[in-house]
């Protein structure tokens, strides 16, 4: 979907396709057909964005082989899709029974993980659309905290200066300007906003930018305007932005609480739990460890639980819905447009708990439309128009 902002650029809204568990060129264009095209039906929109997550695999396959790119830009075109921003932080098996502390391997110390990074890159650029010059690539925080040192981070350095010299040298044979997103999230070497600032800061390039997750941004308890103003004031440029809700729980120490929050938890992926003292942020690496006491429950805890963001859990557990609300204002709300790519990434439908789960294909379009007519008419309530 495109919207004009009132500056008179356009911003779009996409849905992140890592929800799906694809990873070969058929099973992406069968998941186009069964997934995407019902979803823009169900939506009555002439178009729909796709931001496309490609595990390495067909990532490299697709950058060696400009036939298969064409060939899968031919489907989005068919299809009534359109894609200007790639998911670049899972590097395989995201849908693999346990993912947790994989989903930060290959990280950014490594060869591998800039290999992959710019065949997106050169995957991308063949399917923006005619009218569009400009792509985003979001990306993990550098590394999982393990084990850090000056000589991971120097090797960091190396490998994000390789490409940006790549999406330079991209530039000048396609035209097209591609850039990537950092994205902040908790237990990572980068884990709030001002962190991931510092870091671009050392490594000053126009094409590299935040990813502004709105659910980790409500995890490590950051405000959206103080967030923005402060990206203003350093001059770092915000890529792209995910539209997500974490889960909000004012009361974890009552035990009718800590019975609803039982059900959330799964072996899949990582939970990291935090709370807010006087002190500062404090936490710890998934829920099953915050409900097994590791962390002070006496105060509000919020958990890093992609939800829809339409919808909100039944009481006693909230969500951060406000802080995207926020995140938007601040993003798309005033007089000119801080990012241009939003998406809606909840990852999470299927391991819901299993009395909100989809069931089927069908529940699942469904509740993804339900999300994004949410996050459509919030910004046409912020004055943007939906473009046709």
């Amino acid at each position: 979907m495109r919207f004009r902002h009132a500056d008179g650029s356009t911003v779009h809204l996409a849905y992140c396709t890592n929800v799906h568990p694809a990873e070969d060129l058929d099973g992406i264009v069968a998941q186009l057909h069964d997934f995407s095209a019902p979803l823009r039906r169900h939506l009555e929109s002439e178009r729909l964005g796709v931001g496309l997550w490609l595990a390495q695999d067909v990532a490299a396959r697709l950058a060696h082989d400009r036939s298969d790119r064409l060939k899968l830009r031919g489907v989005l075109d068919d299809l009534g899709l359109e894609v200007v921003t790639l998911n670049g932080f899972p590097y395989e098996a995201f849908h693999a029974p346990v993912v947790k502390l994989a989903v930060y391997r290959p990280d950014w110390t490594e060869p591998a993980r800039a290999d992959y990074t710019l065949a997106l890159a050169a995957v991308l650029c063949d399917l923006l659309p005619d009218d569009v010059t400009a792509g985003s690539i979001s990306t993990l925080p550098l590394a999982w905290r393990s084990d850090w040192n000056q000589q991971r981070a120097d090797q960091c350095k190396v490998q994000l200066e390789r490409v940006v010299r790549g999406f330079e040298e991209l530039q000048e044979t396609t035209g097209k300007f591609i850039s990537l997103g950092i994205e902040p999230e908790p237990g990572c070497i980068v884990e709030t906003t001002a962190q991931a600032a510092a870091t671009l800061e050392a490594i000053p390039s126009e094409r590299l930018g935040v990813c502004l997750d709105t659910c980790h941004m409500a995890v490590q308890f950051e405000s959206p305007s103080h967030t923005v103003e402060m990206l203003d004031g350093r001059g770092v440029r915000v890529a792209k932005s995910q539209l997500a809700s974490a889960l909000r729980i004012s009361d974890p120490g009552a035990p009718e609480v800590r019975e609803a929050l039982e059900v959330f938890t799964e072996p899949r992926f990582l939970h990291q739990t935090r709370t807010c003292e006087a002190a500062g942020v404090i936490g710890v690496d998934d829920l099953p460890e915050a409900l097994a006491g590791g962390l002070d429950d006496t105060s509000e805890w919020r958990v890093h639980f992609h939800t829809a963001i339409h919808t909100r859990p039944e009481p006693p557990i909230g969500t951060t819905q406000d802080v995207l609300l926020d995140a938007l204002d601040q993003l798309v709300g005033g007089p000119v447009a801080r990012t241009h790519h939003l998406e809606v990434e909840t990852y999470t439908w299927t391991v819901l708990p299993a009395d909100r789960r989809p069931t089927n294909a069908a529940e699942l379009v469904e509740g993804m439309a339900h999300e994004i007519a949410w996050a459509r008419d919030r910004l046409v309530d912020l004055g943007l128009e939906e473009l046709s």
